[in-house]
């Protein structure tokens, strides 16, 4: 979630391993370790970027893959072989987008871990050593009906479980361990969660989505890492960055709609990707939305802690303005 901050990164562990016990599936903690482990030793065998290393830029995406192949694949030996597979390529992909990426100034962000588990859950319908546990079936559109705005305890609940499920995990308690770690790093991060996953929530029975998916927070995680994003990672606190992140949660929600219909035929959960593909759009503009932010989003983190930017940066910005006036 952005976050440079061990401490915080042992409460998001701590909430991860509530959270599966909670739902049964304790396997979903041990894959989080595992696919950090795996990713982050493949960054060291290639041995360059040693501060993405320092920085957790190795492990991030390797977490989140070691988090989905539990919960969507039957528990079996060669799952975790290819769980680490995946968690490992996830390292390499991750530098080779960010490349792709570096002429338009953006950022990779979850978008190799989006890529390879979708690649490996569609491995799944045509390996048997795969055998799937979590997935949908692969359904056109269908219907559903439409409940009523339940009560307060309920709606908390709800706000809480779309935080905890930027990790794939179903759990109010690990909602709260969530934003405690966010808090330790950063309040604005902890905040801003908040309003995504609210704001979310309440366009969600607004607009009349399925209730199911909203009780169990799958309409507000992808928003969560937008508001996160947009609203003190790549661009400065202040009242015109708040105006655009808020745009962009509320885009990122109806992206998150959109793309459950698009995948729906394939029986492959959205992941990630609206967030990622909501923060590029919001990204690609570059807008500068303080005379301080650098709209370079390319070299995250080294651009990140609230608009923070490098001596060069600074010296390079100061050279530009001397020729602009």
């Amino acid at each position: 979630m952005f976050q440079n901050s061990a401490w915080t990164g042992l409460l998001f562990v701590a909430g991860i391993f509530w959270g599966s016990v909670e739902c049964g599936i304790p396997q979903v903690g041990w894959g989080a370790l595992v696919g950090c482990l795996s990713s982050t030793l493949s960054g060291m065998v290639i041995g360059k970027h040693r501060s993405d290393g320092e920085n957790g830029l190795w492990g991030f995406n390797g977490t989140l893959v070691g988090c989905a192949f539990p919960t969507f694949f039957d528990e079996t030996l060669l799952m975790w072989v290819a769980l680490v597979i995946c968690a490992m390529c996830t390292t390499w992909v991750r530098r080779g987008f960010n490349n792709v990426m570096a002429p338009w100034k953006a950022n990779s962000l979850t978008f190799p871990f989006v890529f390879m588990t979708w690649m490996f859950l569609l491995c799944a319908k045509t390996l048997h050593g795969l055998p799937e546990y979590g997935l949908s079936s692969p359904t056109l559109d269908s219907t559903f009906v439409s409940s009523g705005v339940p009560d307060l305890t309920q709606l908390i609940t709800y706000w809480l479980k779309g935080i905890s499920q930027v990790f794939l995990i179903d759990s109010w308690v690990t909602g709260i361990f969530f934003l405690a770690g966010l808090s330790i790093c950063s309040y604005w991060a902890a905040i801003w969660a908040a309003i995504a996953s609210a704001l979310s929530l309440a366009l969600g029975y607004l607009y009349g989505a399925d209730p199911h998916s909203l009780a169990n927070g799958l309409y507000c995680f992808s928003p969560v890492l937008t508001g996160i994003a947009l609203g003190m990672t790549f661009y400065q606190v202040n009242w015109r960055s708040a105006l655009w992140c808020i745009a962009g949660i509320i885009a990122t929600f109806f992206i998150q709609a959109g793309m459950n219909s698009l995948m729906e035929p394939f029986g492959l959960p959205t992941l990630t990707g609206p967030f990622c593909i909501t923060t590029w759009l919001f990204l690609l503009p570059r807008y500068k939305m303080d005379v301080r932010s650098n709209p370079d989003h390319s070299d995250w983190p080294v651009s990140h802690a609230e608009g923070a930017l490098t001596s060069q940066q600074e010296d390079d910005m100061k050279e530009k303005d001397k020729i602009e006036s």
